[in-house]
């Protein structure tokens, strides 16, 4: 199987060509956090631009190196599926989203509204992936998948590039693990060009798929998930995000959903922040960890704020 790569080179050239409403987010250091910590933590905060997530570098610049086709088909617990509905709108290509039946009501009703088509399929995020590969070979369409495409990841590199320009040099990064695009970016990035940052992924302990594979070296799925967390909640890992991740990944530790709910409500109350789950793992990684990253500066990207109404009433 042929895994292309992620090189800082091209990581750069995406820098050059992805959407500006996606970069050169908010980084910074919350005072009130790191006496809490006991840790430099930098906040990279993705939340400000049309979607709410990180997705957006990715799949804008995927789409921009895929202009030549004529319709995309994707899975999506919400965020990803925004990002590909508001860059194939730009480039005016269809897109079809499949979705779990328990999606996050809110992330279905923005992707209708960037103009994606969704289909409703299965109980979790594997089932409606494996529906959306059977509906592209049935409608001859391209099938995209988060974690595969080299684009995808590339562009998230680009939050690499960016945590790069601060003026204090980062010991750890912790990045959150769904199907692995972000890490596989941001890891490649500073593995070329700051080797001794350490990059630890975190995943949540009800999906620990990718924290399984990863140690393994091989595919471990697991029969369900049980997280809050629905952006990174997979139980069948991609292969070709975990061939990146076998070199840049130095450790993958695992958070509580007591934990990410702590961490929340540590980001709105402090920060003025909403984070869904997913966007707060890492951050909820400092917290349940934070002994072992006292003292260090510590950087992690609070990578979406999609939640409903009652979400928020329920969780902050």
């Amino acid at each position: 199987m042929d895994f292309p790569s992620i090189t800082s080179d091209a990581i750069l050239n995406a820098y050059g060509i992805i959407d500006p409403v996606f970069l050169n987010t908010p980084q910074y250091e919350s005072d009130a956090v790191n006496t809490l910590l006991e840790m430099r933590l930098l906040f990279k905060v993705e939340t400000l631009n049309p979607i709410r997530s990180f997705k957006g570098r990715g799949t804008d610049y995927f789409v921009k190196n895929n202009v030549g086709k004529t319709s995309f088909v994707c899975a999506s617990a919400g965020n990803f599926g925004q990002g590909m509905a508001y860059a194939c709108r730009g480039q005016n290509i269809p897109l079809t989203v499949f979705a779990a039946t328990t999606v996050n009501p809110l992330k279905l009703e923005r992707m209708r509204q960037l103009g994606a088509e969704i289909k409703l399929a299965g109980v979790d995020f594997d089932a409606a992936k494996e529906a959306a590969k059977v509906y592209a070979l049935t409608e001859k369409s391209t099938f995209v998948e988060d974690g595969r495409e080299a684009e995808v990841s590339i562009g998230a590199g680009t939050i690499g590039v960016e945590l790069s320009h601060y003026p204090d040099s980062i010991e750890t990064l912790l990045i959150p693990v769904g199907n692995g695009a972000l890490i596989s970016g941001i890891a490649a990035w500073f593995k070329a060009n700051h080797k001794s940052t350490q990059v630890i992924g975190v995943v949540a302990e009800g999906a620990p798929s990718m924290d399984l594979s990863w140690r393994q070296g091989s595919i471990v799925t697991t029969e369900r998930v049980d997280t809050i967390s629905d952006g990174i909640a997979v139980r069948n890992p991609v292969p070709e995000a975990l061939k990146h991740m076998e070199t840049t990944v130095d450790d993958i530790v695992q958070v509580s959903d007591q934990a990410t709910l702590q961490a929340m409500k540590l980001a709105h109350e402090l920060m003025g922040i909403v984070l869904e789950p997913a966007g707060a793992v890492g951050l909820a990684a400092a917290i349940t960890y934070k002994n072992r990253f006292k003292g260090q500066l510590v950087a992690t990207p609070l990578c979406g704020s999609n939640l409903t109404k009652t979400q928020m009433q329920q969780w902050l």
